[in-house]
């Protein structure tokens, strides 16, 4: 498949063809929030960005970020080729009565030395989750449910996860 003809960016937003592969980390200080049966479970503003090259951001929270019974130890694991393996969480909100989003989030314990800032920290798949927030601005998911991209209006694509983009 041909390379997909990137946007332009327009003022204050970033291109996702102008991440680098392999990807980086990034501290920021944006405030990040997720909110899970009508509960907000975590916030902070004090994470991290991994910007790979055709993918939306993928933000992580310090585990510290959650309430306290919200992160679920579950089975299974992945591996990234860039931060090593993950391991996942279920998340758990309670409103009238509990609510469980599965294998929503994940970790990497001992990932490599190029994200060792990450060790602990916690992402989450915002198409499992009622809404997660950047600055106040509604997240939308990044497409396919392979890939934890968290599309904002600061980022233009096109975005890799679409079908038909696996060989981006």
């Amino acid at each position: 498949m041909r390379r997909p003809r990137p946007i332009a960016p327009g003022p204050g937003q970033e291109s996702v063809w102008d991440y680098p592969r392999p990807p980086r980390l990034e501290r920021t200080d944006e405030r990040i929030e997720i909110v899970l049966g009508g509960t907000s479970i975590a916030t902070t503003s004090d994470g991290w960005r991994v910007l790979e090259t055709s993918h939306p951001p993928t933000y992580y929270l310090p585990s510290s970020a959650f309430a306290p019974g919200v992160l679920r130890p579950t089975f299974g694991s992945s591996h990234c080729e860039w931060k090593g393996a993950a391991s996942y969480f279920d998340l758990a909100a309670a409103e009238d009565g509990p609510v469980l989003a599965e294998r929503a989030a994940w970790t990497y314990p001992d990932p490599t030395p190029a994200f060792a800032d990450l060790a602990g920290a916690v992402s989450v798949m915002p198409a499992a989750v009622e809404a997660a927030y950047v600055d106040g601005e509604r997240v939308r998911p990044q497409e396919g449910g392979f890939y934890g991209g968290w599309i904002t209006d600061r980022v233009v694509g096109p975005f890799k996860g679409v079908p038909g983009s696996w060989g981006w």
